[in-house]
């Protein structure tokens, strides 16, 4: 049967979305898991804060790695390798019984992640070129879906069989995941007879390749932009007038608004960057995103400041499918799975900096001024990126792009 990319596309989005949603099923309710089921009743605060940090940070450094073996031995092979992993941990953790097992688990789970990435990276070496825009911005939208579906599954089951039974639900997903990626991925795009290579030369080469280095920089920036606001929302949401009880349901209505504008348009701007460019894609998205924070500002209703937050999404929904397609646009294909593990390296860095940044930032100041401090911060991002016209000027060192297939 010849390849299809676009039944590719479509097997590797189930498999993301299933992903996705095991995460965020279980994942979320981890404070609640680690007082009702682990008995941690004093600091409460930090326990949670660590076994979320830790996660991250483990992710964050050994994403390089995995990158260079992904050049070597495929994406294909390092979505299994993701996949087993967290059938694996998430199992495991139904039985720990301390948080110092959890927190272990944890780590384990951010070393052996990259499902995700491993996914975008083969849809980017095994999509044609005409369309890489199109399917990285349809890639995007997995990650959206699952955040919507698995906080209100993840909600409805802890409520009905406890926190520790969503581990088991999450470890189940995985495993559809795996199977997609083991019988249904296909992988025809990359050289087997390569090399592995150094950590190291890695890093040294993306700092050497201007572009490159500039998307990881604003990948980093834009994911702090968004996780700077994650922890204060539900605090903003109370401080609008919402009552406490229906506070937590607000705010996962607010969340979900950006997810659901994510779907929606995240697709028509990978299309649109095809056409125009996706440098001009990223400077619309930035601008629109900035804009929308200031906005954010001027509503104290609940129904109005939701409703824009809906809008900021549409226009936000931009950004990443443009940094995705200006990796592939910067770098050869031999050296694309190494470029976006470091952009998966420089997105956890970003998630470990952004809620620390927030909550530093809303008891100096305030959570009005978080917004207002977001909103230029993208705008002046924006700014530069129109003024010098990055990413729509042809990469000189690239070699010729793949023949369509």
């Amino acid at each position: 049967m010849l390849f299809s990319w676009k039944t590719n596309l479509y097997v590797m989005w189930i498999g993301s979305f299933f992903i996705s949603v095991s995460y965020s099923v279980s994942i979320p309710f981890l404070p609640i898991f680690l007082h009702e089921d682990l008995g941690i009743t004093e600091h409460l605060d930090i326990w949670s804060g660590a076994v979320f940090a830790i996660s991250f940070l483990a992710s964050a450094c050994i994403g390089p790695y995995w990158g260079a073996l992904a050049d070597k031995y495929g994406r294909k092979a390092m979505m299994i390798r993701s996949g087993v992993s967290f059938t694996i941990l998430y199992f495991l953790t139904y039985f720990v019984h301390n948080p110092y097992e959890l927190l272990a688990l944890r780590f384990l789970n951010g070393l052996f992640a990259g499902y995700i990435p491993s996914a975008v990276a083969l849809t980017a070496t095994n999509t044609p070129e005409k369309h890489i825009g199109y399917a990285l911005g349809v890639m995007s939208t997995a990650t959206a879906a699952g955040g919507i579906v698995g906080p209100l599954i993840g909600g409805f089951l802890s409520h009905l069989f406890g926190s520790r039974n969503t581990f088991l639900i999450a470890s189940g997903l995985t495993l559809v995941s795996l199977l997609i990626a083991v019988i249904w991925v296909k992988e025809t795009k990359f050289n087997k007879a390569a090399e592995r290579s150094k950590v190291w030369d890695n890093i040294k080469e993306a700092l050497s390749n201007r572009q490159l280095f500039i998307v990881l920089l604003l990948t980093m920036a834009t994911t702090i932009s968004v996780m700077v606001l994650e922890p204060l929302l539900t605090i903003y949401v109370l401080q609008l007038g919402m009552d406490k009880n229906s506070a937590s349901l607000s705010s996962g209505i607010i969340f979900s608004a950006v997810g659901i504008a994510t779907l929606i348009a995240a697709p028509q701007w990978g299309k649109a960057g095809n056409r125009v460019g996706y440098g001009k894609i990223l400077f619309v998205g930035l601008l629109g995103g900035g804009i929308g924070n200031l906005l954010q500002l001027l509503f104290s209703n609940i129904y109005l400041f939701g409703s824009l937050r809906f809008v900021y999404g549409l226009f936000f929904a931009a950004v990443y499918p443009a940094l995705n397609s200006l990796i592939v646009k910067s770098t050869d294909p031999g050296f694309r799975g190494r470029a976006f593990s470091l952009n998966q390296s420089a997105m956890q860095i970003g998630t470990l900096i952004g809620p620390t940044l927030g909550g530093f930032l809303s008891s100096m100041l305030s959570i009005p001024a978080v917004f207002l401090i977001n909103g230029v911060g993208m705008l002046l991002i924006a700014f530069v990126i129109r003024v010098h016209d990055f990413g729509n000027q042809p990469v000189a060192h690239r070699k010729p792009p793949m023949h369509d297939f």
